[in-house]
């Protein structure tokens, strides 16, 4: 009914639509019937544009996802299962997160210390759940990795670095 096309682009802009329709109720409400619900529909709009800003940043994010491989987060732990390569990369131990766009596709590198870095497809299937992995690491500048995505050039960009000094332990002695 819905061509394919169609429908994958209606998936990849699922939040920023569903935050569109919940401003236009949240207005609906509030130009309606003699402001009864004015705070409700207050709430529904605020809401709305907060889902309509996270869907757009998720939307970017997003790729087909039918390239090389698969990727799981689970409670902390990134793993791609790759038909050449995998492994798994704990985000409490990363150490350095890079967009490579010298491969082809564009790979994410991943570096944690003390194991060989985890190369992941920008296009691997499940690789949109890296989005809100990626979110947790402690300053990372989400526009930063979204813009780097939407470059042309060939170099891998570093998105984001450990502290040095945030693993450092203080002494009492």
């Amino acid at each position: 009914m819905i061509r394919p096309e169609a429908k994958a682009q209606l998936l990849r802009w699922r939040e920023a639509l569903a935050g569109a329709f919940m401003v236009a109720v949240g207005l609906w409400w509030l130009l309606g019937p003699g402001r009864l619900l004015i705070f409700p529909a207050a709430a529904l709009i605020v809401a709305g544009g907060a889902l309509i800003w996270i869907g757009v940043q998720r939307a970017r994010f997003r790729n087909a996802g039918e390239g090389p491989g698969s990727v799981r987060v689970d409670e902390g732990q990134i793993t791609y299962f790759g038909p050449l390569t995998g492994g798994a990369v704990a985000l409490q131990e990363l150490s350095q997160l890079t967009l490579d766009k010298g491969l082809f596709p564009a790979h994410w590198r991943l570096r944690q210390p003390g194991h060989p870095e985890l190369l992941i497809p920008i296009n691997a299937e499940g690789a949109d759940a890296l989005f809100d992995a990626f979110a947790t690491l402690s300053g990372l500048r989400t526009e930063r990795m979204l813009s780097a995505l939407q470059t042309k050039g060939k170099h891998p960009i570093v998105i984001w670095q450990r502290d040095p000094s945030a693993n450092a332990q203080i002494s009492l002695h």
